[in-house]
């Protein structure tokens, strides 16, 4: 998970009146607009992460075909693809699914992937998201949700604590290479029961 966050950065925005904003579930007819989206944030958020290589195989069609495949054939389960949309454009995605985490239990669900294309930040489209997500595992019976981060990506380290997520002190080294190199990423959570601690995140 990588770049989800609406903090600032050197882009312009459009003007005039702000589209309308919403997050919704995604449609297989969304696949190219969230593979465009992934593709750009991720290749902002592995810069220096990964080799080269790896980063020039973030392509929008790649990611695009994977996501219409999973929208196609859905896994089962309380797996999701959420869409923010400005007015009708599709600007960020959040893929939301039960925890594959080995000491998670039943009820613990997680936010596999969260992005917002940096033209549109800084409008609420990731608090919205991270509200939908955490309202669609809860109806599904989730009691906590948890998120991996890179462990240098501050920023989004920030906005998802401020969204009521926080590091328990787990991490992992995932592959993100043929050649074998690895990036650190670490977990942060959110006690998401009604009468937990935190109740919207």
């Amino acid at each position: 998970m990588s770049s989800e966050h609406d903090h600032p950065h050197d882009h312009t925005h459009p003007t005039g009146p702000l589209a309308d904003a919403s997050v919704r579930i995604a449609r297989e007819t969304d696949a190219p607009a969230v593979g465009f989206v992934q593709a750009v944030v991720w290749r902002e958020a592995y810069d220096g992460v990964v080799p080269p290589e790896v980063l020039e195989a973030f392509e929008p069609q790649a990611f695009a075909s994977a996501w219409r495949q999973s929208l196609a054939n859905p896994p089962q389960g309380v797996y999701r693809l959420l869409a923010a949309c400005a007015g009708d454009q599709v600007v960020g995605f959040a893929s939301i699914g039960p925890s594959q985490d080995p000491d998670a239990d039943a009820a613990t669900g997680e936010v596999s992937a969260l992005a917002v294309h940096p033209q549109a930040r800084r409008a609420g489209h990731g608090s919205r998201l991270v509200n939908a997500a955490v309202d669609t595992l809860r109806g599904a019976g989730a009691e906590s949700v948890h998120a991996w981060v890179l462990a240098g990506d501050e920023a989004t380290r920030a906005f998802l604590a401020a969204s009521g997520l926080h590091p328990d002190g787990a991490f992992r080294d995932r592959v993100v290479s043929p050649a074998g190199d690895t990036a650190r990423e670490v977990r942060l959570v959110a006690d998401i029961r009604p009468d937990g601690p935190a109740t919207s995140p």
